[in-house]
Protein backbone atom coordinates (compact mmCIF):
# COMPACT_ATOMS: atom_id res chain seq x y z
CA UNK A 1 0.00 0.00 0.00
CA UNK A 2 1.00 3.72 -0.59
CA UNK A 3 -0.95 6.88 -0.41
CA UNK A 4 -1.20 9.46 -3.65
CA UNK A 5 -4.06 11.54 -4.77
CA UNK A 6 -6.53 9.79 -6.76
CA UNK A 7 -9.12 11.72 -9.31
CA UNK A 8 -11.92 9.58 -10.09
CA UNK A 9 -15.42 9.74 -11.83
CA UNK A 10 -18.48 8.04 -11.85
CA UNK A 11 -22.54 8.59 -11.43
CA UNK A 12 -21.20 10.09 -7.93
CA UNK A 13 -19.33 12.64 -9.76
CA UNK A 14 -16.12 14.21 -10.04
CA UNK A 15 -13.85 14.16 -7.35
CA UNK A 16 -9.90 14.17 -5.91
CA UNK A 17 -8.98 12.89 -2.81
CA UNK A 18 -5.38 11.71 -0.86
CA UNK A 19 -6.43 7.80 -0.60
CA UNK A 20 -4.38 4.98 0.34
CA UNK A 21 -3.43 2.77 -2.63
CA UNK A 22 -2.21 -0.67 -4.07
CA UNK A 23 -0.54 -1.52 -7.15
CA UNK A 24 -3.65 -2.19 -8.97
CA UNK A 25 -4.50 1.39 -9.70
CA UNK A 26 -0.73 1.78 -11.84
CA UNK A 27 -0.83 1.58 -15.23
CA UNK A 28 1.41 -0.95 -17.86
CA UNK A 29 4.80 0.37 -17.34
CA UNK A 30 8.73 -1.17 -17.78
CA UNK A 31 9.67 0.70 -14.78
CA UNK A 32 8.66 0.84 -11.12
CA UNK A 33 9.72 4.03 -9.03
CA UNK A 34 9.88 5.15 -5.65
CA UNK A 35 8.59 9.10 -6.15
CA UNK A 36 10.62 11.71 -3.84
CA UNK A 37 9.05 14.33 -4.97
CA UNK A 38 6.72 15.76 -7.81
CA UNK A 39 5.14 18.81 -8.10
CA UNK A 40 1.80 21.13 -8.41
CA UNK A 41 1.73 22.61 -12.45
CA UNK A 42 -1.67 24.71 -13.65
CA UNK A 43 -2.75 21.56 -15.36
CA UNK A 44 -2.42 19.20 -12.51
CA UNK A 45 -4.73 21.95 -10.61
CA UNK A 46 -7.24 22.28 -13.25
CA UNK A 47 -6.95 18.26 -13.39
CA UNK A 48 -7.60 17.98 -9.46
CA UNK A 49 -10.11 20.17 -9.91
CA UNK A 50 -12.04 19.46 -12.84
CA UNK A 51 -12.12 22.68 -13.91
CA UNK A 52 -10.89 21.68 -17.58
CA UNK A 53 -11.05 18.18 -19.20
CA UNK A 54 -7.58 16.86 -18.62
CA UNK A 55 -8.03 13.70 -17.60
CA UNK A 56 -8.85 11.32 -20.14
CA UNK A 57 -8.64 8.34 -18.26
CA UNK A 58 -10.01 7.01 -14.58
CA UNK A 59 -9.38 6.49 -12.21
CA UNK A 60 -6.19 8.63 -12.03
CA UNK A 61 -3.12 9.85 -9.94
CA UNK A 62 -2.48 13.27 -10.99
CA UNK A 63 0.80 15.16 -11.48
CA UNK A 64 2.84 15.56 -14.66
CA UNK A 65 6.17 15.72 -12.85
CA UNK A 66 8.13 12.91 -10.67
CA UNK A 67 11.45 12.83 -9.43
CA UNK A 68 12.54 9.45 -7.44
CA UNK A 69 14.42 6.53 -7.56
CA UNK A 70 14.06 3.18 -9.81
CA UNK A 71 12.77 0.22 -7.85
CA UNK A 72 12.65 -1.73 -11.15
CA UNK A 73 13.18 -1.54 -14.52
CA UNK A 74 12.04 -4.25 -17.16
CA UNK A 75 13.97 -2.82 -20.07
CA UNK A 76 17.22 -2.42 -18.72
CA UNK A 77 17.54 1.23 -19.33
CA UNK A 78 17.88 1.93 -16.09
CA UNK A 79 19.24 -0.45 -12.51
CA UNK A 80 17.91 -0.23 -9.04
CA UNK A 81 18.82 2.76 -7.26
CA UNK A 82 19.28 5.15 -10.49
CA UNK A 83 17.56 8.69 -9.88
CA UNK A 84 15.75 9.95 -12.57
CA UNK A 85 12.89 12.65 -13.69
CA UNK A 86 10.18 12.81 -15.93
CA UNK A 87 7.84 15.59 -17.52
CA UNK A 88 5.12 15.09 -19.64
CA UNK A 89 4.24 12.32 -21.81
CA UNK A 90 0.94 12.29 -21.14
CA UNK A 91 1.45 11.24 -17.53
CA UNK A 92 -1.09 12.58 -15.01
CA UNK A 93 -3.90 12.85 -17.98
CA UNK A 94 -3.68 9.44 -19.87
CA UNK A 95 -1.20 7.72 -17.68
CA UNK A 96 -1.05 7.72 -13.66
CA UNK A 97 1.68 10.79 -12.84
CA UNK A 98 3.59 11.55 -9.94
CA UNK A 99 1.02 12.92 -6.84
CA UNK A 100 1.77 9.45 -4.89
CA UNK A 101 4.52 7.49 -3.56
CA UNK A 102 5.15 5.65 -6.40
CA UNK A 103 4.39 5.16 -10.47
CA UNK A 104 4.87 2.86 -13.03
CA UNK A 105 6.19 4.49 -16.15
CA UNK A 106 8.17 3.12 -19.69
CA UNK A 107 11.36 4.05 -19.08
CA UNK A 108 11.68 5.59 -22.80
CA UNK A 109 9.58 8.79 -21.15
CA UNK A 110 12.67 8.93 -18.37
CA UNK A 111 15.97 10.93 -18.14
CA UNK A 112 18.37 10.63 -15.18
CA UNK A 113 18.29 13.11 -12.78
CA UNK A 114 21.10 15.53 -13.87
CA UNK A 115 24.20 16.24 -11.91
CA UNK A 116 24.59 18.46 -9.61
CA UNK A 117 20.27 18.61 -8.57
CA UNK A 118 18.72 16.85 -6.05
CA UNK A 119 15.27 15.44 -6.19
CA UNK A 120 13.80 18.54 -4.70
CA UNK A 121 15.63 20.96 -6.53
CA UNK A 122 15.13 19.20 -10.09
CA UNK A 123 10.61 19.54 -8.68
CA UNK A 124 11.46 23.21 -7.45
CA UNK A 125 12.61 23.38 -11.72
CA UNK A 126 9.75 20.91 -12.68
CA UNK A 127 7.78 21.39 -16.11
CA UNK A 128 7.57 24.91 -15.48
CA UNK A 129 11.19 26.02 -15.23
CA UNK A 130 12.31 23.17 -18.45
CA UNK A 131 9.54 25.00 -20.44
CA UNK A 132 10.72 28.05 -19.53
CA UNK A 133 14.59 26.82 -20.89
CA UNK A 134 13.07 25.06 -24.12
CA UNK A 135 11.67 28.98 -24.41
CA UNK A 136 15.12 30.84 -23.97
CA UNK A 137 16.52 28.04 -26.26
CA UNK A 138 14.22 29.14 -29.17
CA UNK A 139 14.85 32.96 -28.37
CA UNK A 140 18.74 31.47 -28.96
CA UNK A 141 17.71 29.73 -32.44
CA UNK A 142 16.47 32.36 -33.28
CA UNK A 143 19.07 34.32 -33.06
CA UNK A 144 17.93 36.67 -30.36
CA UNK A 145 21.21 37.58 -28.09
CA UNK A 146 21.14 40.33 -24.55
CA UNK A 147 22.33 42.86 -27.18
CA UNK A 148 19.04 42.12 -29.03
CA UNK A 149 16.88 44.47 -26.91
CA UNK A 150 14.40 43.66 -24.12
CA UNK A 151 12.92 40.50 -23.67
CA UNK A 152 8.86 40.49 -22.46
CA UNK A 153 8.30 37.50 -20.50
CA UNK A 154 4.21 37.19 -19.26
CA UNK A 155 2.50 35.73 -16.51
CA UNK A 156 5.72 36.76 -14.33
CA UNK A 157 4.63 35.32 -11.37
CA UNK A 158 3.56 31.97 -12.94
CA UNK A 159 6.12 29.01 -12.65
CA UNK A 160 6.85 29.38 -16.02
CA UNK A 161 7.34 33.39 -15.78
CA UNK A 162 9.37 33.09 -12.74
CA UNK A 163 12.11 30.89 -14.00
CA UNK A 164 11.81 32.40 -17.59
CA UNK A 165 13.13 35.71 -16.25
CA UNK A 166 15.83 33.92 -13.81
CA UNK A 167 16.99 31.99 -16.68
CA UNK A 168 17.32 35.38 -19.27
CA UNK A 169 18.60 37.25 -16.51
CA UNK A 170 21.69 34.89 -15.83
CA UNK A 171 22.15 35.24 -19.36
CA UNK A 172 22.48 38.69 -19.36
CA UNK A 173 19.08 39.68 -20.99
CA UNK A 174 17.41 42.37 -20.24
CA UNK A 175 13.40 41.39 -18.78
CA UNK A 176 10.20 43.27 -18.97
CA UNK A 177 7.78 41.28 -16.29
CA UNK A 178 4.13 41.47 -16.84
CA UNK A 179 1.70 40.94 -14.42
CA UNK A 180 -1.45 41.68 -12.25
CA UNK A 181 0.02 41.39 -8.97
CA UNK A 182 2.41 44.36 -8.99
CA UNK A 183 2.31 44.22 -5.39
CA UNK A 184 4.79 41.13 -6.22
CA UNK A 185 7.50 43.52 -8.04
CA UNK A 186 10.28 43.07 -5.57
CA UNK A 187 10.09 39.35 -5.89
CA UNK A 188 10.30 39.60 -9.88
CA UNK A 189 13.10 41.93 -9.79
CA UNK A 190 14.71 39.69 -7.34
CA UNK A 191 14.87 37.41 -9.86
CA UNK A 192 16.21 39.71 -12.59
CA UNK A 193 13.45 41.44 -13.65
CA UNK A 194 14.74 45.24 -14.45
CA UNK A 195 10.87 46.27 -14.99
CA UNK A 196 7.77 45.21 -13.95
CA UNK A 197 4.83 46.17 -15.93
CA UNK A 198 0.76 45.74 -15.17
CA UNK A 199 -1.15 43.16 -17.28
CA UNK A 200 -3.76 45.11 -18.11
CA UNK A 201 -1.89 46.84 -20.71
CA UNK A 202 -1.61 43.78 -22.49
CA UNK A 203 -4.66 41.86 -21.46
CA UNK A 204 -7.36 43.88 -23.34
CA UNK A 205 -8.28 44.00 -26.82
CA UNK A 206 -5.34 46.19 -29.16
CA UNK A 207 -4.19 47.32 -32.38
CA UNK A 208 -2.99 44.93 -35.01
CA UNK A 209 -0.07 46.74 -35.03
CA UNK A 210 2.17 48.34 -32.08
CA UNK A 211 4.77 50.60 -31.60
CA UNK A 212 8.22 48.05 -31.65
CA UNK A 213 9.74 47.46 -28.50
CA UNK A 214 10.53 43.55 -28.11
CA UNK A 215 13.20 41.47 -29.26
CA UNK A 216 11.92 38.61 -27.94
CA UNK A 217 8.82 37.50 -25.90
CA UNK A 218 8.73 34.57 -23.87
CA UNK A 219 4.00 33.90 -23.18
CA UNK A 220 2.74 31.63 -20.72
CA UNK A 221 -0.73 33.61 -20.95
CA UNK A 222 -2.31 33.01 -25.02
CA UNK A 223 -5.31 35.27 -25.57
CA UNK A 224 -4.94 38.79 -25.93
CA UNK A 225 -1.88 39.11 -23.93
CA UNK A 226 -0.15 36.90 -26.16
CA UNK A 227 -2.01 39.07 -29.87
CA UNK A 228 -0.37 42.12 -28.46
CA UNK A 229 2.79 41.22 -27.45
CA UNK A 230 3.29 39.77 -31.01
CA UNK A 231 1.82 43.39 -31.87
CA UNK A 232 4.85 45.30 -30.11
CA UNK A 233 7.58 42.75 -31.26
CA UNK A 234 10.36 44.50 -33.14
CA UNK A 235 10.93 43.56 -36.78
CA UNK A 236 12.18 40.07 -37.58
CA UNK A 237 11.82 38.93 -33.61
CA UNK A 238 10.04 35.73 -32.10
CA UNK A 239 7.61 35.57 -29.88
CA UNK A 240 8.01 31.70 -27.83
CA UNK A 241 4.08 30.67 -26.91
CA UNK A 242 3.52 28.36 -24.15
CA UNK A 243 0.68 28.71 -22.28
CA UNK A 244 -2.85 29.95 -22.26
CA UNK A 245 -3.65 30.73 -18.41
CA UNK A 246 -5.88 34.21 -20.47
CA UNK A 247 -7.48 31.52 -22.85
CA UNK A 248 -6.64 29.42 -25.92
CA UNK A 249 -8.05 31.75 -28.54
CA UNK A 250 -5.95 33.69 -30.53
CA UNK A 251 -8.32 36.76 -31.60
CA UNK A 252 -5.54 38.83 -33.29
CA UNK A 253 -4.09 39.31 -37.65
CA UNK A 254 -1.57 38.59 -39.88
CA UNK A 255 -0.35 42.16 -39.50
CA UNK A 256 2.81 41.41 -37.10
CA UNK A 257 3.93 38.55 -38.92
CA UNK A 258 3.70 39.78 -43.02
CA UNK A 259 4.84 43.32 -41.72
CA UNK A 260 7.44 42.70 -39.54
CA UNK A 261 8.64 39.42 -40.37
CA UNK A 262 8.16 38.09 -36.46
CA UNK A 263 8.19 34.47 -35.69
CA UNK A 264 5.57 32.55 -33.22
CA UNK A 265 6.82 29.49 -31.94
CA UNK A 266 4.88 26.96 -30.41
CA UNK A 267 6.56 25.89 -27.65
CA UNK A 268 4.92 21.82 -26.31
CA UNK A 269 7.17 20.29 -23.75
CA UNK A 270 4.55 17.45 -23.11
CA UNK A 271 5.84 15.03 -26.54
CA UNK A 272 9.35 16.65 -26.52
CA UNK A 273 11.99 14.45 -28.18
CA UNK A 274 14.45 13.22 -25.40
CA UNK A 275 18.17 15.38 -27.07
CA UNK A 276 15.97 18.41 -26.29
CA UNK A 277 15.19 17.24 -23.00
CA UNK A 278 18.81 16.40 -21.90
CA UNK A 279 19.71 19.82 -23.25
CA UNK A 280 17.47 21.67 -21.37
CA UNK A 281 17.83 20.15 -18.06
CA UNK A 282 21.79 20.14 -18.45
CA UNK A 283 21.82 23.74 -18.68
CA UNK A 284 19.16 24.27 -16.09
CA UNK A 285 21.50 22.51 -13.70
CA UNK A 286 24.05 24.70 -14.27
CA UNK A 287 22.14 28.00 -14.92
CA UNK A 288 19.98 27.80 -11.51
CA UNK A 289 21.66 28.05 -8.36
CA UNK A 290 20.14 27.16 -4.89
CA UNK A 291 19.29 30.51 -3.98
CA UNK A 292 16.86 31.13 -6.79
CA UNK A 293 15.10 27.53 -6.88
CA UNK A 294 14.67 28.48 -2.74
CA UNK A 295 12.95 32.09 -3.70
CA UNK A 296 10.92 30.41 -6.51
CA UNK A 297 9.65 27.56 -4.69
CA UNK A 298 7.24 26.38 -1.63
CA UNK A 299 7.48 22.83 -0.42
CA UNK A 300 4.06 21.29 0.69
CA UNK A 301 3.10 17.71 1.87
CA UNK A 302 0.58 15.49 -0.37
CA UNK A 303 -2.42 15.78 1.77
CA UNK A 304 -2.70 19.74 1.01
CA UNK A 305 -2.60 19.31 -2.93
CA UNK A 306 -6.06 19.19 -3.29
CA UNK A 307 -6.43 22.45 -1.06
CA UNK A 308 -3.83 23.91 -2.88
CA UNK A 309 -4.76 22.96 -6.44
CA UNK A 310 -7.90 25.73 -5.73
CA UNK A 311 -5.30 28.57 -4.60
CA UNK A 312 -3.41 28.13 -7.89
CA UNK A 313 -6.13 28.13 -10.13
CA UNK A 314 -7.20 31.53 -8.18
CA UNK A 315 -4.08 33.15 -9.09
CA UNK A 316 -2.97 33.48 -5.38
CA UNK A 317 0.25 31.21 -5.53
CA UNK A 318 3.68 32.79 -6.32
CA UNK A 319 6.70 30.62 -8.60
CA UNK A 320 6.08 27.15 -7.86
CA UNK A 321 4.48 24.58 -5.24
CA UNK A 322 7.05 21.66 -4.35
CA UNK A 323 5.52 18.14 -3.36
CA UNK A 324 7.06 16.13 -1.01
CA UNK A 325 4.71 13.21 -1.27
CA UNK A 326 6.51 11.46 1.85
CA UNK A 327 5.38 14.23 3.99
CA UNK A 328 1.51 14.26 4.61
Amino acid sequence: MFKGVLIEKDESGYRAALKDLDDAVLMDGDTLIKVAYSTLNYKDALAITGKSPVVRKFPMIPGIDLAGTVISCASGKFTPGDEVLLNGFGVGEAHCGGLAQQAQLNSDWLIALPKGLSAKQAMAIGTAGYTAMLCVMALEKHSVVPDSGEILVTGANGGVGSYAIAILAKLGYSVVAATGRIEEAEYLKALGASEIIDRHTLSEPGRPLAKERWAGVIDSVGSHTLVNACASTKYGGIVAACGLAQGMDLPGTVAPFILRGITLAGIDSVMRPLKDRVEAWARLAKVLDSNTLQQVATEIGLAQVCDTAQLLLDGQVRGRIVVNVNQL
